[in-house]
């Protein structure tokens, strides 16, 4: 049985088609690494200036600021500046121009309350799951390629011209820039899972969208450390929103000139590359939009496995990226530049990990250990239960960097393995419309996790006080244990009748695979 399996397993890396003129190997690179690489960095950069913005406010909030008033002429109007007072003396207006631009220093600082903080971080939520139910129907009639150009343009300029929000408009502006904010990056999740849905076939769906969805974890370990670094240097944290408005746009316009659709619309694909990839998937006429079936969506059990499972995970990673800086700041007592540093080190090795459960999952769904189901299962496991009890630790162990850091690392080495759980399994179930579903799970996931930073502020009374932060590590291990339960319950990784017409069940695909394989390699040609 196990060298059957291995030998399966080579087979797919040396499968030929003989239209082709050239030779096309699985295992080598092809047009739909191509795609997913360019996913991978849309994601990296969304998510690194996701999560920059709970230690920016490290450096751009000092609560210890005298209540200055500039001069008799620009008194700070309480409509419009409400609770923030800038740190700009009558020296620093005369430097004319620049200055009041933000691109020299000294750089204002803010009275912002902890719970006003918790606002800011909380309405790029709100802003993200509005968009999401019809960023996910965007790209099923459209294409994900210019809904995802557009969503990182307009994060360009939203970064860039941030610092003037948060200086002239106050915290009211500045939250009305993260709603906007959170509204484009909502497109970028649907658009994403609606393209996998046409690039990634069965057996190396984990890989490839494991590796593309890598770029959240990478996301944090970039803009964690650039934020330190970036705020504490003579830009300070204007210059850190110019940065991502920059990196940003370039993104943009790499999606803009190599990103498509499908493998039916690339006009460069071989086409051995194009049929291994619409056979294994069996993806409808690309001419062909049926409409999207809703009741069929909406009363399909496994879609409430993988809902119930993204709230544990969305709850999760806010507390992760949104409150541990601020823990480790005041209660462990890291400064800013340490601060992103070691924050940022679990969810390097996050990235890391990404890399084996990827390849161990699709390992035991090619060679046929697991079923598709109990591999999505597994995965799903290996990714909350650990986290769940490392948050539990986490409550309670010694306030020392080093331990606290290592518990991190664990925590989320663990974590990144429901990527390649409930998080492709939309996929399995529905690979035409996988970006609608991921875009139903993805609002209510973040609909209920946007009460996770409002949460935090009302136990956090007193953020300087461990046992209040007890609190807030409980509520995510609770939800990270509940709601796996429940996906382990209800999961199915069953190709939905209403998918597609072939009405062709995931293991009937495999099973479809390995029998093709064979039969080239009796025929002489492998």
């Amino acid at each position: 049985m196990v060298n059957e399996s291995k030998n399966n397993d080579e087979m797919f890396s040396k499968i030929k088609h003989p239209e082709d003129d050239g030779d096309f190997k699985v295992s080598g690179w092809g047009y739909r690494h191509q795609q997913c690489l360019i996913l991978f960095f849309a994601l990296t950069t969304a998510y690194s200036m996701r999560a920059c913005m709970g230690v920016a406010l490290v450096a751009m909030v000092d609560n210890n600021l005298p209540e200055l008033t500039i001069d008799e002429n620009h008194v700070a109007n309480d409509s419009v500046f409400g609770q923030h007072i800038a740190n700009i003396t009558n020296d620093s207006l005369r430097d004319g121009f620049l200055h009041s631009l933000l691109f020299v220093p000294p750089y204002p600082q803010f009275k912002w309350s902890k719970k006003t903080q918790d606002i800011i971080l909380s309405s790029f939520f709100w802003g993200y799951m509005l968009l999401q139910i019809p960023a996910g129907q965007l790209a099923y009639r459209y294409g994900a390629r210019y809904l995802l150009t557009t969503a990182l343009f307009t994060n360009s300029v939203l970064s860039f011209c941030f610092p003037w929000a948060a200086f002239y408009g106050g915290w009211v502006l500045t939250m009305i820039f993260r709603i906007v904010q959170g509204l484009t990056q909502a497109c970028i999740i649907p658009g994403m899972h609606t393209m996998f849905g046409k690039w990634t076939p069965l057996e190396e769906r984990g890989r490839l969208a494991g590796w593309a969805y890598g770029g959240q974890a990478l996301g944090a370990v970039l803009g964690l450390p650039i934020t330190g670094f970036v705020a504490s240097s003579p830009l300070g944290w204007p210059g850190l929103f110019r940065f991502y408005g920059i990196l940003t746009g370039i993104i943009g316009a790499v999606m803009l000139k190599f990103g498509v659709d499908s493998p039916a619309k690339h006009p460069k694909i071989s086409s051995a590359e194009r049929r291994y990839i619409e056979e294994r998937l069996g993806n409808d006429n690309e001419n062909k939009k049926n409409p999207i079936p809703w009741s069929s969506i909406l009363t399909c059990p496994g879609m409430y496995a993988i809902i119930i499972a993204h709230i544990g995970q969305t709850w999760g990673q806010l507390t992760l990226y949104s409150e541990v800086p601020a823990f480790m700041d005041k209660v462990v007592g890291v400064n800013i530049k340490a601060n992103g540093l070691l924050t940022a080190l679990p969810f390097l090795c996050m990235w890391v990990t990404n890399f084996f459960f990827s390849w161990f999952t699709d390992m035991l769904i090619v060679k046929k250990i697991l079923s598709v189901r109990n591999t999505r299962r597994l995965a799903n496991s290996l990714g909350y239960f650990p986290a769940a009890l490392g948050m539990i630790a986490l409550a309670y162990l010694p306030k020392n960097i080093y331990i606290v850091e290592t518990l991190l690392i664990i925590i989320c080495s663990f974590s990144i393995s429901a990527h390649v759980g409930f998080q492709i399994n939309h996929i399995d179930i529905s690979p035409n419309y996988s970006g609608t579903m991921m875009s139903i799970s993805n609002f209510v996931s973040n609909l209920v996790g946007s009460c996770s930073p409002l949460v935090a502020a009302y136990f956090l009374t007193d953020v300087t006080n461990e046992f209040l932060w007890r609190k807030v590590f409980f509520v995510a291990a609770g939800l990270y244990f509940f709601t796996n339960v429940i996906y382990l319950i209800f999961a199915t990784a069953e190709r939905a009748e209403w998918d597609s017409t072939k009405k062709m069940s995931i293991d009937n695909e495999l099973e479809l695979m390995v029998k093709e394989s064979k039969k080239q390699c009796n025929d002489g040609k492998v």
